[in-house]
């Protein structure tokens, strides 16, 4: 994965298809996307496989967005899992932007985060891989 991006949406009918229909227009493929939203206001975060047409149409669109590099990490498939590594990284002062889930096999689930201290976050997600159930991965 290169670049995550948060997008800022309206929660309301249609935010959603008119993105999607912006970048698709523009030859943009989707990679991994999720979001949601509460009261008027919404969000997605995506990947892409064109970074630089998806910042343009962002930009272009004058859409309010985030985009950062998007860190991988696994972490145990079960209660805590998640918690543990949130806690981690807010003990280091990272505040996460946005993740995604990225998939799951047996025992671990990996994730995709951005976050606003890539230097501070990259020891701590690259270890809860190393700590947690090492060789698990088929």
């Amino acid at each position: 994965m290169a670049q995550q991006f948060i997008v800022q949406l309206p929660n309301q009918p249609g935010a959603l298809a008119d993105l999607a229909e912006q970048l698709a227009g523009r030859g943009v493929d989707l990679r991994a996307i999720g979001g949601g939203g509460i009261g008027g206001a919404g969000h997605v975060i995506l990947t892409t496989a064109d970074d630089d047409t998806t910042r343009q149409v962002l930009q272009e669109r004058a859409y309010t967005f985030i985009e950062g590099e998007s860190l991988l990490t696994e972490v145990d498939d079960r209660p805590g899992g998640m918690a543990t590594l949130a806690r981690r990284l807010s003990d280091a002062g990272v505040n996460i932007h946005g993740h995604l889930f990225v998939g799951r096999w047996g025992d671990r689930a990996m994730f995709a985060f951005v976050v606003d201290d890539v230097e501070a976050a990259r020891p701590i997600l690259e270890g809860a891989s190393d700590r947690e159930g090492e060789g698990s991965r088929p």
